[in-house]
């Protein structure tokens, strides 16, 4: 049940991100690449990817601060098969940097 939520909440959230990233962070693009539920499915830890990875943090700050609405609209797609909204935790997934640090790494 923990992943069949955890999937299902990935996808509303990035279609989410979809809608309001344009107005939320303009010119970067908000991939959600994980979630992780708790047991109680009261806490969602949230990866999201920022493109490009030069504006993450600033763009992290204006997601944690719209977080009460972007959590809003999560209740209204998954009210049908959720009675608790969880609360939403972001983190930067950077393993897409990491990635090319290494790749780059082994070129040389």
């Amino acid at each position: 049940r923990q992943q069949k939520v955890s999937r299902q909440i990935q996808r509303d959230l990035s279609e989410i991100f979809r809608e309001i990233g344009t107005s939320l962070a303009p010119g970067v693009m908000i991939s959600v690449t994980g979630v992780r539920i708790t047991p109680d499915l009261s806490l969602a830890k949230v990866y999201v990817s920022i493109f490009p990875s030069a504006k993450s943090s600033d763009v992290l700050s204006k997601i944690e601060s719209a977080s009460k609405g972007i959590r809003g609209e999560l209740g209204k797609r998954v009210s049908k098969q959720l009675r608790i909204v969880p609360e939403l935790v972001f983190y930067i997934d950077d393993s897409l940097d990491y990635v090319e640090k290494i790749d780059n790494l082994l070129k040389s």
